[in-house]
């Protein structure tokens, strides 16, 4: 049996926090991403579109029904840093650190180092409070043991103002230490909410997203080509969007692979390194459960041959097995049986 497309059970999207501090406009710059208002409720969340050009040429070669993009879901907690916040925040998968760099009194060098003081802080009180019950654990349970020692190697850093990837803790550490949702362990974007057209600045990681939530946010109800057209205008080549995106794709290590064919063009996340059975799951347990092989064709093979059985007939589709690892822009079709 195989499975270009299959009838996918809903997998796990990543959730990005917009954390910062008050006046940085991480509201304005979720509202500009998402191309929605405030919801109300606990948190503002919002689900976009993964950015992919490459789903609408392989629907149009094989004449799919249907195109589906990745998704990543955007949370936005009004009020930032409150107790509530720190509990929304600690549920995501990585978080966007926006800070201002538009105004006079614009300082965001000084803004990122006060907004990872406030997330140590709330780590350390998180830890504290885990490390005093895992002690007590521990003194009746032998197998406790090891997360008193994770958790007391977590507390010296923390308590040292430093945030917890700066540790050296395994996979078996990060484990223990992911039940407390620790905030400066989790993956960071830093997006600089600059003025229209305006540069990065100095003093910031090299990997930081320069981004002008106004301007992004006055385009955001614009048809495509009208929004690109202003945007240019002030330099801006690539939307907001699709910058902060790419940069939570690389922050969270992940990659894109696709399936196609007459149901369904469709994106699939995975993380980098992962193997084919591991890709097949994320399209559906039993694709995983059940894995056989995958008939694999680059992206560019596939678009150069025009259609997947003239990739077959040209030999640029591979068959392979369970220790294959999947590349970025692999279009995979998986045989498997249940």
């Amino acid at each position: 049996m195989g499975a270009k497309c299959a009838a996918a059970t809903l997998t796990a999207m990543k959730d990005v926090g917009i954390v910062g501090m008050p006046y940085s406009g991480k509201s304005t710059l979720f509202t500009a991403l998402t191309r929605s208002g405030a919801a109300g409720g606990r948190s503002n969340q919002a689900v976009v579109d993964v950015p992919d050009a490459r789903l609408q040429v392989l629907a149009g070669q094989e004449a799919s029904k249907k195109v589906v993009a990745a998704k990543v879901r955007f949370v936005d907690v009004p009020g930032g840093l409150t107790a509530q916040g720190i509990a929304e925040f600690r549920q995501t998968d990585a978080l966007c650190m926006v800070v201002r760099a538009f105004g006079p009194d614009a300082d965001p060098v000084g803004e990122l180092v006060s907004l990872e003081a406030e997330l140590v802080l709330a780590d350390l009180a998180s830890i504290e409070s885990g490390l005093e019950k895992a002690r007590k654990k521990a003194k009746g349970k032998g197998d406790a043991k090891a997360e008193v020692d994770v958790l007391e190697r977590a507390h010296a850093l923390v308590d040292a103002e430093k945030p917890l990837r700066d540790g050296d803790f395994d996979a078996d550490d990060r484990k223990i230490l992911r039940g407390y949702g620790p905030l400066t362990l989790k993956p960071w974007i830093v997006v600089v909410n600059v003025e229209e057209g305006g540069d990065l600045p100095s003093g910031l990681p090299e990997d930081a997203v320069a981004v002008s939530a106004a301007l992004e946010a006055e385009v955001a109800g614009m048809e495509p080509d009208e929004a690109a057209e202003l945007l240019a205008g002030f330099g801006v080549q690539e939307p907001g969007l699709d910058r902060v995106i790419a940069a939570c794709y690389r922050a969270l290590d992940l990659i894109t692979f696709l399936t196609t064919g007459e149901d369904e063009t469709r994106a699939w996340e995975v993380r980098r390194g992962a193997k084919a059975p591991e890709a097949a799951g994320a399209i559906h347990s039993d694709l995983e459960r059940g894995f056989i092989r995958a008939e694999v064709v680059g992206y560019d093979d596939l678009v150069a041959a025009g259609k997947w059985d003239n990739a077959k007939a040209k030999g640029v589709l591979r068959v392979e097995g369970k220790d294959y690892v999947v590349k970025e822009g692999d279009v995979l079709n998986i045989r498997f049986a249940v």
